[in-house]
């Protein structure tokens, strides 16, 4: 489980041992992004698979985006503003055009947790708790002086 804002992940990338020597000449970046896994779509659209890259709604949060070395390394902080839910790590090789070419991602059981920070304070709870008991006791004593005058 990794908490927004505190944790890093590192990520690395290398072209594929099976693949003949020459494969990657096209490619000019590389693009790594964090993914919703599947039990994190479940029931929500929003953030569905689709095999049309320019539909896939799955790789929403870009950790980086650099030429492409063959190999490479990025330590990422989780942002702070990435939602609770369960991710996986992609990477896509684009060529110069920028077109999606090639990617390649961690295994299902490599999934991880990102618990989100939620901003709402012990304070925050403590002064909508005062404010709601004020407003309700303004309420009664308001409606206690009325009723007051309507029967004098």
């Amino acid at each position: 489980v990794l908490h927004a804002g505190e944790d890093v992940i590192t990520v690395t990338w290398a072209l594929n041992a099976s693949q003949p020597a020459g494969k990657d000449a096209e490619y000019k970046n590389v693009k790594v992004s964090l993914c919703y896994a599947p039990v994190s779509q479940k029931e929500r659209e929003w953030r569905k698979t689709h095999d049309d890259l320019k539909k896939d709604k799955t790789c929403q949060f870009k950790v980086t985006q650099q030429a492409y070395p063959g190999t490479g390394k990025v330590e990422y902080r989780v942002a702070l503003d990435i939602p609770t839910a369960t991710y996986y790590v992609r990477a896509y090789a684009l060529d110069a055009s920028g077109t999606q070419v090639a990617y390649g991602q961690t295994a299902p059981a490599s999934a991880f947790n990102v618990v989100s920070i939620t901003g709402v304070t012990t304070s925050i709870k403590v002064a909508a708790g005062v404010f709601s008991a004020f407003s309700v006791a303004s309420l009664a004593f308001f409606f206690f002086i009325e009723k007051r005058k309507k029967n004098n």
